[in-house]
């Protein structure tokens, strides 16, 4: 895959407001974009980055109107970072698990499709560009502790594979990102290690102006998405032998 400059770009990054987007929205900053469109559902959440660069838009993913309206007034994006999402679930019985389950895939899976279909057309007009995923390794293989997010991060990581294909023929380059427990409120009650959002941040876009097209920001990501490169089902038995230890010792 072609690298993509960083500097002078327009970007859009949806969840800027907290995690990695907000980390994300810094890090271009510093790598000298000429613009970021940076979305939140609460736009008020984005009056602390203060730099003139930076346009505040409104934007919940599962809202097909705030949706048009961020397509249209980002009409010169270059990079669109599709980074907002959310996990709710902690298991598959639960009597809220169904309710849970679907908002997690309106948000990290139909919310991303939604502005790509937007905002496609846009990025054609303007030379191709680039779309970044942001997923997870969860979207490679389950995490038993948050089951039913990687599941909508597996369709994720589906669509990020199928935008690649239908996106290329337009000249847009596709990037999968896929970190490990990352130091977000997400994150909070992860028993993991956890790498820095400035970190990851970095590292992502390390990765775009690379030409990486699958990005592995963190050592823990790294770790495992070798595994499942080596072996999908030993990456499985993996993180099933880690999530009984961490459940082994929560438990005693």
């Amino acid at each position: 895959m072609n690298a993509h400059r960083i500097e002078g770009a327009v970007a859009l990054v949806t969840g800027a407001n907290r995690g990695i987007g907000r980390a994300l929205t810094e890090a271009l900053l510093t790598r000298g974009v000429r613009k970021v469109y940076a979305t939140a559902r609460n736009p008020e959440a984005l009056r602390a980055l203060h730099d003139e660069r930076v346009v505040s838009l409104r934007l919940d993913v599962t809202d097909v109107d705030q949706i048009r309206a961020a397509a249209e007034a980002a009409s010169d994006v270059e990079l669109v970072f599709n980074n907002a999402g959310v996990t709710l679930a902690r298991g598959i019985t639960d009597s809220t698990v169904l309710d849970h389950a679907r908002r997690e895939m309106e948000v990290n899976y139909f919310g991303p499709l939604q502005l790509l279909q937007r905002l496609a057309p846009t990025l054609a007009r303007n030379g191709g560009g680039a779309v970044v995923n942001i997923g997870s390794i969860a979207g490679l293989t389950n995490l038993p502790f948050a089951p039913t997010y990687s599941a909508s991060k597996a369709a994720f990581h589906s669509l990020t594979q199928a935008a690649r294909f239908f996106l290329g023929a337009q000249g847009t380059a596709v990037f999968g990102v896929y970190p490990g427990p990352v130091d977000t409120d997400m994150a909070r009650d992860v028993p993991l290690a956890k790498a820095s959002p400035h970190d990851v941040a970095f590292a992502i876009l390390d990765g775009i102006e690379a030409g990486h097209a699958d990005i592995f920001p963190d050592p823990i990501a790294v770790d495992l998405g070798r595994q499942f490169e080596s072996s999908p089902k030993g990456s499985e038995r993996q993180i099933a032998a880690m999530a009984a230890a961490m459940l082994s010792g929560s438990a005693a």
